[in-house]
């Protein structure tokens, strides 16, 4: 009997010395395959001249890891909100819908499961914050596209804190659409702020009058809006807003605020870039996401006991191959791309009209070292000419890509997503759960599991 009693209190003693998660942070890789997040290590170890490996992304560092299949309820390969509902519920659902099982069941996320304890919520991406992923945590809607709808649900969410890039739609697409979502926002009790300038100019008196916030990139000098995507990494420039800047601002917001938060951290633009087969943007990419998982672990290394990080995706997107021809790579070759396909294509047609021969070589030269840095053989400059007469200039961005690409030896299979296998990496409380073989509708199960066990 009393070996008995010393066994349970022994068993009390190891529980209360681990203590009770309060922090849970979920970084979501946007289309990041095991391949995305091994490229950009190698990638970066070739830049640095460092061995293969050698340089590593601190999500790989993690002491527990594991994978995830990610189908959806309707295909064997998934979209982004069908993905996303089933990161934030654990139920799989078709693709296209947010929030709703196949059966447009409202499913109740875990984000507003924690807020009806009390916790408090941040939902942060580098795209729209009424995008796939992030509003699958708040929305439920039976269409992905109805972004004026996910708007609205979103300050209606009462979540605490939003960073983005901002909303699709603000102003909506119909006559009975006439309320700004931003103004709409701020009437139902949120701040908006444009970009970290503004937010510096946030007296620290007012900090604590500042009950729920929108953090949102702020429009550039010629007035064109960013609703759909804060700039790439290799595109950003000086004032630019970034992930890194959007979760070191919450994640002193949400704790001033509440004991508890949950934070959902998504990297939304390696989906794009991988759309787009731009392995170096894409890297670049997997590299920003880590850099904003740094603020989170640095938060981790002062509360350990108290802490979750979970680092997952919803999807791959590409096909990304990494190898295209012999037993080698060349991944060194990018670091001569000096800005994303994106940004190539808007080069070539700032003039809104067709470019010369001559100033799409120039190009070429400048943006991605083609000749001076890049060999070019007489036969792949004849094709890129004889594309560019062809077709549209934007091709001819897709095709300097697609070329440097190539010379790197990546192959990618399709510009949409594929149905590989994504990476699960895990540290903090409770993080052994997270390690194996999992569908992904036991990790949103799996993150209350370990919250109520402590």
């Amino acid at each position: 009997m009393k070996r008995y009693l010393l066994s349970i209190v022994l068993a009390l003693c190891a529980l209360c010395a681990f203590g009770e998660i309060k922090y849970v942070f979920y970084f979501i890789g946007d289309g990041m395959g095991a391949n995305q997040v091994l490229g950009a290590e190698m990638y970066r170890s070739a830049l640095e001249g460092e061995p293969l490996g050698r340089v590593q992304t601190l999500m790989t560092s993690f002491p527990y890891s594991g994978s995830a299949g990610t189908f959806s309820a309707s295909n064997g390969i998934t979209d982004s909100a069908a993905a996303g509902t089933c990161l934030a519920t654990g139920k799989k659902t078709k693709n296209g819908m947010l929030g709703l099982g196949p059966d447009s069941t409202r499913l109740t996320t875990i984000a507003e499961e924690l807020k009806a304890e009390g916790w408090g919520i941040g939902i942060m991406t580098t795209v729209a914050i009424d995008h796939a992923t992030p509003a699958a945590f708040y929305a439920h809607v039976t269409k992905r596209n109805k972004y004026y709808e996910i708007g609205q649900q979103l300050s209606e969410s009462g979540f605490d804190f939003f960073g983005g890039a901002g909303f699709h739609h603000p102003q909506g697409k119909k006559d009975d659409e006439p309320v700004n979502l931003y103004r709409l926002a701020e009437e139902r009790g949120y701040t908006v702020v444009h970009g970290m300038e503004e937010f510096s100019e946030i007296p620290e008196s007012r900090y604590t009058d500042i009950s729920k916030m929108i953090l949102v990139q702020k429009d550039d000098d010629q007035g064109a809006k960013h609703g759909s995507n804060l700039p790439y990494a290799i595109d950003r420039k000086e004032g630019d807003l970034s992930l890194q800047q959007i979760v070191r601002t919450a994640i002193p917001f949400l704790a001033a605020r509440h004991e508890r938060f949950f934070m959902m951290v998504e990297g939304g633009m390696i989906d794009y870039a991988c759309h787009s087969d731009d392995a170096a943007t894409a890297f670049g990419e997997v590299w920003d996401m880590d850099e904003a998982m740094r603020e989170a672990y640095a938060f981790y290394e002062q509360h350990p006991d108290e802490t979750l990080i979970i680092v997952t995706a919803d999807h791959e997107t590409g096909g990304l191959a990494l190898g295209n021809s012999d037993y080698t790579l060349h991944l060194d070759v990018l670091q001569n791309q000096q800005c994303s396909g994106w940004m190539l294509q808007e080069m070539l047609l700032k003039d809104k009209k067709k470019p010369s021969w001559k100033e799409v070589k120039q190009l070429y030269r400048e943006q991605l070292g083609f000749w001076d840095k890049v060999e070019i053989r007489a036969s792949e400059e004849r094709e890129l000419k004889t594309l560019y007469k062809n077709t549209r200039a934007e091709e001819s961005a897709d095709a300097g890509i697609a070329l440097l690409n190539k010379k790197a030896h990546i192959g990618w299979t399709t510009h949409a997503h594929s149905a590989h296998v994504v990476p699960i990496f895990a540290i903090g409380a409770g993080a052994e759960h997270f390690s194996g073989w999992h569908d992904n509708t036991e990790i949103a199960p799996l993150i209350r599991k370990v919250k109520g066990e402590r």
